[in-house]
């Protein structure tokens, strides 16, 4: 999700909830302890640089369970960040302590936000020599074909 469709959301619903991948939720009680824009240049395994942007969330359950985010408070954070920060309409990327630090795409289903879990790739396969995966067909699946060597046929 891009910033802006963020900023929509919030105009139209009464709490921000944010879901995990597995299904459960975010503690309700969570802050969001950074709003911000980081920037990452890299070289590929391939040797071709890129750079990428993301507008980052980083969300943080504080055991404050009087606390309760609503959705003009973050929409006010968000505006301060792009006036201060100069944040862009970019997509968003969520980070939430787990085991360690988990990075997420964000979705929204209608009601709740959803972490999706993030997959790291090779950005250049074409140069390191990974095989492109192969189709896999079932058997039943294919059509018999007309051969000269079909069965009853006579020519084998």
């Amino acid at each position: 999700m891009k910033l802006s469709e963020i900023k929509e959301v919030l105009k139209t619903v009464e709490t921000v909830n944010f879901q995990l991948p597995n299904g459960t939720f975010v503690p309700e009680h969570f802050h969001v302890t950074e709003v911000g824009m980081i920037t990452k240049n890299f070289i590929d395994c391939g040797g071709t640089v890129r750079n990428e942007k993301v507008v980052n969330f980083q969300l943080w359950d504080a055991n404050d369970f009087e606390h309760r985010l609503k959705p003009k408070k973050l929409n006010d954070i968000i505006a301060l960040s792009e006036k201060v920060l100069g944040i862009e309409d970019l997509e968003v990327e969520v980070e939430f302590q787990a085991e360690t630090i988990g990075k997420y795409d964000l979705a929204f289903n209608g009601k709740d936000f959803l972490l999706v879990a993030k997959q790291t790739a090779c950005l250049a396969q074409d140069q390191c020599g990974i095989p492109k995966e192969k189709m896999k067909v079932s058997l039943k699946d294919l059509q018999e074909q007309s051969s000269c060597c079909t069965p009853n046929s006579g020519c084998c």
